[in-house]
């Protein structure tokens, strides 16, 4: 995953870039990076944040770099913003999204006469650079952002920023957010809606699907009209996007407390507290609470300041080791209490195990789970939420493929299984129940999910749950 942020200003843009690209460090944990435009032309810089917070990484930076357009970006994968020096003159540019054919386009650029991409650390080809490749096959960017748009598998959001102005891109069905933000000065361009409020800019617009923009300190200009359908992914209000956030006009934070007091019509369970997965479990049980009346408590904390989020390692069970560190127990809330702890989702289910472990020797009586989103059952093909290499990776597949007896099982099985009303759904739920030792598990259901949202359903991407594109 990753974030941006943007800025086209009549004045210096430095301390709003470097504010506005900080306030999306929830949404990737190994790069940081900026690019500004400025009377002496292209700046730029990029840090490994895995150890250290974008702000700390880029104070320097801040002090020392000037101009009047300027890109930002958090990423969970590539190194960017890239300075690229093309047909076209030089530009910087920065992307969000996923490409699954990377290979196909690959071999179609070098026969249209690329010779070399650079490889990261991993071996890979960095996609921001296979995107700007792309965009570099057209003869002008306008038409090259169209044809990127077109020709990737997957999701594709950028920023390219000359030194005329920043091209803001949403990818073809708007899974992913682009949001425009105004003052008196200057324009910005923002992955999180709320990361300009504290900025003095005031809400102007949102991109539509496949939209094309040009923003400068004066004006924002259409260049290619959006597209009238949409498949916003619908995990970002259920796990990515911050409670401040809104996306299509629905805000985070309410949509969570939907998503609970949904889930606590469904339910007959009577535990004695409702607590949340610090954090993004917490909202949920918020809204669970409200509409069961058992009340809201926190029998354990997380403790944020010096440790790395645990998502960042690229081993698994450094993951859960740091996971398990910044859990502290309250041992008053917990000791021989029956609890219903909501979680934001289970993807691998290792930490939420350990979790349940921790809950069981601190003394709780009881550990009822209650997942705010339906069973994973699809690893994702648009958006990078994770580094699962296979859907494997998915608890849900493993439990599927020990009950078929095949890790080959065809849709027609898997929609079975993806269905709440089948008896293969509760099979598959009871399993992951006893291997994970819950007390009782029951995952939200996708009408119910969609309701909480409040937008139509075939607006919505909610692929990794059913397998509809």
């Amino acid at each position: 995953m990753g974030g941006f942020f943007g800025v086209a200003s009549k004045n210096d843009c430095i301390f709003d870039l470097f504010f506005g690209t900080d306030y999306h460090s929830h949404l990737g944990t190994r790069r940081g990076g900026m690019a500004v435009y400025g009377k002496k032309g292209f700046d730029r810089a990029i840090h490994n944040i895995e150890n250290a917070p974008f702000r700390t990484k880029f104070d320097k930076d801040m002090r020392q770099m000037k101009g009047h357009l300027g890109i930002g970006c958090i990423s969970d994968y590539e190194p960017q913003p890239l300075i690229i020096r093309s047909h076209h003159g030089t530009y910087a540019i920065t992307t969000v999204g996923k490409i699954n054919n990377t290979e196909e386009i690959t071999e179609l650029i070098y026969q249209n006469g690329n010779t070399h991409f650079l490889e990261m650390s991993g071996g890979d080809i960095n996609p921001t650079e296979l995107v700007a490749a792309v965009i570099n096959q057209k003869e002008n960017l306008i038409d090259g952002i169209r044809y990127a748009q077109e020709l990737i598998d997957g999701s594709m959001t950028l920023m390219l920023m000359t030194p005329k102005g920043i091209y803001a891109a949403r990818d073809r069905m708007g899974r992913t957010p682009v949001v425009l933000g105004k003052k008196e000065d200057a324009f910005c361009i923002t992955f999180e809606s709320y990361a300009y409020l504290n900025l003095g800019y005031e809400d102007y617009r949102e991109l539509g699907p496949g939209e094309i923009v040009v923003v400068t300190p004066e004006e924002v200009r259409t260049l290619s009209a959006p597209g009238t359908d949409m498949k916003i992914c619908t995990f970002l209000w259920v796990y990515y996007g911050y409670p401040s956030s809104s996306y299509e006009g629905v805000n985070v934070e309410q949509m969570r407390y939907n998503c609970g007091e949904k889930m606590a019509q469904r339910d007959n369970a009577r535990p004695d507290i409702v607590a949340g997965i610090p954090d993004s479990g917490i909202a949920h049980a918020v809204g669970y609470a409200n509409e069961s009346g058992i009340p809201f408590s926190r029998p354990f904390v997380k403790y944020t300041p010096t440790w790395p989020r645990s998502f960042m390692p690229t081993i698994q069970n450094k993951r859960n080791l740091i996971a398990r560190m910044k859990l502290l127990p309250i041992h008053q809330l917990i000791r021989g209490k029956s609890l219903l702890l909501i979680d934001d989702s289970i993807v691998r289910g290792t930490q939420l195990r350990e979790t349940t472990e921790f809950l069981y020797q601190s003394g709780a009586r009881e550990v009822h789970v209650r997942p705010a989103c339906p069973p994973l059952v699809y690893g994702c093909r648009y958006l990078n939420f994770s580094r699962s290499t296979s859907d494997m990776d998915l608890i849900t597949r493993r439990v599927i493929s020990r009950l078929e007896g095949t890790e080959e099982a065809s849709d027609e099985v898997l929609q079975e299984y993806a269905d709440p009303n089948s008896g293969k759904y509760a099979v598959m739920v009871e399993e992951i129940r006893k291997e994970l030792n819950f007390t009782s598990l029951q995952y939200n259901r996708l009408d119910d999910l969609l309701d909480s949202v409040g937008i139509e359903p075939c607006r919505l991407c909610t692929y990794c749950w059913n397998g509809k594109e």
